[in-house]
């Protein structure tokens, strides 16, 4: 089996590059994200370069759009496409690699970013899949900052009522925004307990950073039936180094030369502790 909490630390480093070579990037977001698309892409989720694109694979939007550079770095590791191009394309004029998922890119569903609107389209997928008898199932990550926008709870209402246990959703809990702690900005909390009033089948992941913690939640959502299931990942923004952790004011930011050399340090550190 693949070292999975070795992959994530390797992806990071890939991240921070892709920011550099595009002059820009939501690298806090991408951090505190990147276990729960490993997990998902290398352990949950039905999904290969060969069956995207046919009726038989799991579906994926990225609701919290800004995130795109992790996931980005994550399709390519998959073989959606090649590595080298990512870096070279990012952010840079005329290429489909923009700084949102683009669906004109393999392996992508759905343009996102528009914070809200991830979830309500997961449902509709959710509900295509029921509809067509199918065993393929539907996930969608968002921020925290995004269960602001009402049309997330619209789409929590949908998911419930129409008991959509092939639905998983995961909330990428990293409670800091662009402007601030999210209980500044527009306190959340319970979250949990928002989601469960919903319908929801809600499952607390202490460290969402965590990837065993993270697939025994997946397990858990997959065997739960007649209602979605709703992850709150508790993460740490900027995950991976003492430069970003917890700190705002990486929710957009491009390292400076010193920075950069920390930062990388910290992630060939943390990766090659995870290999051991």
């Amino acid at each position: 089996m693949q070292n999975l909490k070795q992959i994530a630390y390797k992806l990071r480093q890939d991240v921070v590059d892709i920011i550099i070579s595009g002059k820009g990037g939501h690298i806090g977001g991408d951090m505190s994200v990147m276990e729960v698309l490993v997990a998902l892409y290398f352990n949950e989720m039905n999904v290969t370069p060969e069956n995207f694109g046919t009726a038989s694979h799991d579906h994926f939007v990225m609701s919290k759009g800004h995130s795109v550079e992790s996931l980005y770095a994550v399709l390519a590791e998959k073989g959606f496409f090649p590595r080298e191009q990512v870096l070279k394309e990012f952010s840079h004029f005329g290429s489909l690699f923009i700084g949102h998922p683009n669906n004109k890119l393999p392996g992508i569903e759905m343009n996102s970013g528009a914070l809200g609107h991830g979830l309500p389209v997961a449902v509709g997928m959710a509900i295509a899949e029921k509809m067509n008898k199918s065993s393929n199932r539907v996930y969608v990550v968002m921020g925290d900052g995004e269960q602001a926008e009402g049309s997330v709870w619209e789409g929590a209402m949908s998911g419930a009522n129409y008991h959509l246990d092939n639905l998983c959703a995961v909330v990428d809990r990293n409670r800091l925004q662009i402007s601030g702690s999210t209980e500044d900005v527009m306190a959340l909390d319970d979250l949990a307990a928002k989601w469960a009033s919903f319908g929801w089948h809600v499952i607390s992941v202490e460290d969402g950073n965590d990837i065993d913690q993270l697939i025994a939640a997946f397990d858990e959502a997959k065997a739960t039936k007649g209602k979605p299931t709703v992850l709150i990942a508790n993460t740490i923004k900027g995950k991976g180094s003492s430069v970003m952790e917890n700190k705002a004011n990486w929710h957009h930011k491009v390292p400076n030369a010193e920075e950069y050399q920390q930062i990388m340090a910290d992630l060939k550190a943390q990766e090659a502790a995870a290999a051991k």
